[in-house]
């Protein structure tokens, strides 16, 4: 469980590779782990946070079907465009992963172990199959009506109630390619692994972390140990993925939901050494081995608690305790597109780049954690940007910057100086209001980013109230900047401009720790101001 001295592996589930991240992909896991990385780090924790794309996916065969071009291409050309994207959020891993051969191997080396170890069992199954090509229909490839729901749902598992809908489940199947395509259904056999057999250990791992995951989450784990636990396919008959080395199963690939664990450990050495400059020759699953004692915290999409709630924790237990279990699941929900569900196919999307040229990543980034899909589904509206992002943010802070800067300068006072126990009491009130919502146990991107406006507008009265002319004017001032610099420590993980140009100008860096309010003297400093965004459609 938590600890200040234990290393720490933040996992943003990694993308699929088939296409560019649209601003549905950012106000989820993406924003979430990184803000919390950033915290981890002010708070002095060692921290390696990491990613990289998941080229497996049936989906990415499916969306280059559709777009009639070969699927290594479309992976390719999305792991640049994804990485590009990432940066240019300011997400700040510590590495993202390309997939080459050696995560092949990592995946080889991990899925081996537990065949030597007699994990997985073989299985005649019916899966669904294309008449037309000759192919079984599975994950990506396959979409109907979930059987526990009745909702439209694509193979694997339901987006809606979170449940899977493995092998011949999918009610009135149909191709993703063609849906005109005939689909029936065959026997065939593959490799499993049988869930059932670690329904106590995770009803046990369940009730320990319970505080730590979000309402939905609990539920939907609820209704899924409230009944029998269907197999996990480790094999499929199908043409894409990873071999399956398997003498049982001959020219059958891995699942590639079978990779997300291994898949994570590799990201998490590649970032490693990209953060030490180098391999020092430890394996790609050392930081994850029992023995480091790391605290491994997700952040994942609601529609991924199946698979890296259970299934990727049932892999872990199937090691017999060589790898640590995640700490905490911090998943959170959809988010829609001026009211209406993302989806590229059907054209209804906004790329993060393209938003990223018309406003500053700032207020993005504000915007997309006030608005975040934490327990319920938010939306994404570009009007409301603008206008919450001027209103709350640039508008209150730049009055707040331009009052101090005036203050400042009337007063003419530049040396160090002294700040009263009353300020160091108050910086260190809001410093802790700042840490409940970036701890796992109560963690909340949108209450971070209330608090944000909140003190910024308290900070502006308290600047307007000052009289260069009156005596006690440096006292007051000193206050005042230690708690401007308090505001933007803690906004740094969200607003990451304010708090570089910030810290530079006050000459301070972004801690929040809790000797960091306990400053007795500071400097005035010029407090920046933030950009604005342009006007939609300028």
């Amino acid at each position: 469980m938590p600890g200040q001295n234990r290393p720490a592996i933040v996992v943003d589930t990694p993308p699929t590779s088939n296409g560019d991240l649209h601003i549905g992909h950012l106000a989820g896991p993406f924003m979430a782990a990184d803000v919390h990385a950033r915290y981890l780090r002010a708070r002095g924790r060692e921290v390696v946070f990491s990613s990289g794309t998941d080229d497996s996916q049936t989906y990415v065969l499916a969306s280059a079907r559709r777009k009639a071009m070969p699927p290594e291409e479309l992976c390719g050309r999305s792991w640049h465009q994804i990485k590009h994207t990432l940066e240019r959020m300011g997400i700040s891993l510590d590495g993202f992963a390309p997939y080459d051969d050696r995560y092949r191997a990592s995946v080889r080396t991990f899925v081996d172990d537990l065949y030597a170890a007699g994990k997985f069992e073989l299985r005649t199954v019916r899966l669904p199959y294309s008449e037309r090509t000759g192919e079984f229909l599975v994950e990506g490839l396959v979409a109907g009506y979930c059987p526990v729901c009745l909702v439209f749902s694509r193979g694997g598992l339901c987006e809606t109630c979170g449940h899977p809908n493995n092998f011949d489940e999918l009610l009135d199947p149909q191709s993703t390619v063609d849906q005109h395509d005939p689909v029936t259904h065959r026997e065939t056999e593959i490799l499993v692994l049988p869930l059932e057999q670690y329904r106590e250990r995770l009803v046990e791992f369940y009730e320990r972390r319970k505080d730590r995951m979000r309402p939905h989450t609990v539920q939907v784990v609820r209704e899924l140990l409230a009944k029998p636990l269907p197999d996990f396919p480790i094999t499929y008959p199908i043409g894409w993925g990873i071999p399956a080395p398997f003498p049982e199963t001959p020219d059958q690939r891995l699942n590639a939901w079978v990779e997300g664990i291994p898949a994570v450990m590799y990201c998490t050495a590649f970032a490693d050494e990209q953060k030490r400059g180098g391999p020092d020759g430890s394996a790609d699953d050392e930081l994850w081995r029992a023995e480091r004692d790391a605290e491994v915290i997700y952040f994942i999409g609601f529609d991924n608690v199946y698979f890296w709630g259970l299934t990727h924790v049932a892999l872990l237990m199937a090691h017999e305790g060589k790898y640590v279990l995640p700490d905490a699941i911090v998943s959170n929900e959809f988010y829609e597109l001026e009211n209406d569900k993302l989806s590229t196919s059907l054209g209804n999307v906004l790329y993060t780049n393209d938003l990223l040229d018309e406003v500053p990543r700032d207020l993005i980034r504000f915007y997309l954690a006030l608005t975040c899909p934490e327990s319920q589904r938010a939306n994404f509206s570009r009007a409301a940007l603008d206008k919450v992002a001027d209103l709350r943010v640039v508008t209150p802070w730049n009055q707040l910057a331009e009052v101090v800067n005036k203050v400042t300068a009337a007063s003419g006072v530049t040396d160090e100086l002294p700040v009263s126990q009353a300020a160091q009491a108050r910086a260190g009130a809001v410093a802790a209001r700042f840490r409940v919502c970036y701890e796992i146990d109560g963690y909340s991107l949108t209450r971070a980013a209330d608090l944000i406006v909140a003190q910024t507008e308290r900070l502006l009265l308290a600047a307007q109230a000052l009289d260069p002319s009156a005596a006690g004017t440096s006292s007051a001032l000193a206050d005042l900047f230690l708690e401007l610099r308090t505001l933007i420590s803690c906004a740094a993980p969200i607003m990451i401009d304010l708090a570089a140009s910030g810290a530079e100008a006050g000459g301070f860096t972004c801690r929040l720790d809790d000797e960091a309010t306990r400053v007795s003297t500071v400097k005035p400093f010029r407090v920046p101001a933030i950009e604005a965004a342009a006007p939609s459609g300028a």
